[in-house]
């Protein structure tokens, strides 16, 4: 997928003390574009031409994030995908979002998709994406709810409120996330926290971007995002 993806923003001009912002900024737009890029590869996930009515549709608000859908009708669905953009160069050196859905709203074959992504010239460019993280949806609700329950390092409460009486593909309203009791940090669903991307996290840091690698790029951004800039009358000319 990252050799065929084609984002149209063309980024100019940034502070790289703004760098930072990028993920809110385009984060959506890059979501958008993996969708569009999934169905420029239809040879690859479909070379016998068998699903020929069906194309992967975006749909906001609603798990999961994309479905592979019969257009004729809008209804038969082969399969979701819960997906996410990882802006490389964003604060937090990981995936930051959180993934509260119910396993009982993922199919077996459901996959959640992580694509990294940053800018061709880092400060400037399009949008490249990196190769991305797949794993099961339901694997990884389970996998979170179990980390949550028994792998924590920690006294407080453990208990989560599992939904009930949800199935795949919900509809809007419905209730699907799994909370947990005590969770003052907010970090129940923080994919990247319970130890399913750790080795794929460490590997997207020490890739390069332009000849150095993210995490050397995040250093670098950290350090100056935090340095006062002198007083107008002290620059320069």
């Amino acid at each position: 997928m990252p050799d065929y993806f084609d984002a149209p923003t063309q980024i100019e001009g940034m502070l790289a003390t703004d760098i930072f912002t990028l993920n809110s900024a385009l984060g959506a737009m890059i979501e958008e574009q993996i969708v569009v890029t999934l169905n420029k590869l239809r040879p690859v996930w479909d070379p016998e031409k068998k699903y020929l009515e069906f194309s992967f549709i975006r749909q906001s608000q609603t798990f999961p994030d994309v479905l592979l859908r019969k257009t004729t009708n809008g209804q038969d669905v082969l399969l979701g995908i819960e997906l996410k953009g990882w802006y490389l160069l964003a604060k937090e050196r990981m995936p930051n979002f959180r993934f509260t859905a119910s396993p009982l709203v993922c199919n077996p074959w459901d996959l959640i998709v992580i694509v990294p992504w940053v800018l061709s010239n880092v400060l400037s460019g399009r949008p490249i994406a990196f190769r991305p993280f797949i794993e099961s949806a339901r694997f990884a609700a389970e996998q979170r709810n179990h980390y949550w329950q028994h792998e924590r390092d920690t006294s407080a409460n453990a208990l989560i409120t599992l939904a009930t009486g949800i199935a795949p593909y919900p509809s809007k309203g419905d209730k699907i996330s799994d909370f947990a009791v005590a969770d003052a940090g907010s970090n129940f669903g923080r994919l990247a926290r319970y130890g399913i991307m750790k080795a794929y996290v460490d590997e997207m840091l020490a890739s390069t971007v332009r000849g150095v690698s993210v995490k050397s790029w995040l250093d670098f951004f950290h350090k100056h995002a935090q340095e006062e800039p002198l007083p107008a009358e002290t620059r320069r000319e």
